[in-house]
């Protein structure tokens, strides 16, 4: 019978391989890199093969956990929080929804003051966004 230590390098193998041709989001490659290192303190330290598998088990769900901090690609904010300025392309009612025309594309618009109406093809400010829906205050009414 082959040695545990054998086991674990051929299972430390077939993990990183197993991630070239099935991408598992390097969760296969932490628990082979875990199999290697479970392998090499077997050779020294570890001679139990159920304090093996814990040891592994342990190493994997840290070297999984501590590889997504590094792994997720950072949020970024959105285009609409640097955005200045829109124009309206319809009439946005008092408390209703009209359009605005942002970056070049049509959205759903809705004025932060609900007893205010804009006029079409007036410049508005962006406020926020609720989903897809602009929150828009008229230039005029800022800059007065």
């Amino acid at each position: 019978m082959p040695s545990y230590t054998v086991i674990w390098l051929l299972a430390g193998a077939v993990l990183c391989f197993m991630e070239l041709f099935l991408p598992s989001a390097f969760v296969a490659f932490m628990m082979g890199i875990s199999a290697f290192i479970v392998a090499l303190l077997s050779q020294f330290v570890l001679r139990s093969v159920w304090l093996q598998v814990l040891v592994w088990l342990l190493l994997s769900s840290l070297l999984v956990v501590g590889s997504r901090r590094f792994s997720q690609p950072r949020r970024r904010n959105s285009k609409i929080q640097n955005a200045i300025t829109a124009e309206t392309l319809t009439e946005i009612p008092v408390g209703k929804t009209g359009r605005v025309l942002y970056e070049g594309n049509s959205w759903q618009a809705r004025c932060d003051d609900d007893k205010l109406s804009v006029a079409p093809h007036q410049r508005v400010y962006i406020v926020r966004r609720e989903g897809t829906t602009l929150i828009v205050m008229p230039e005029n009414l800022l800059h007065s």
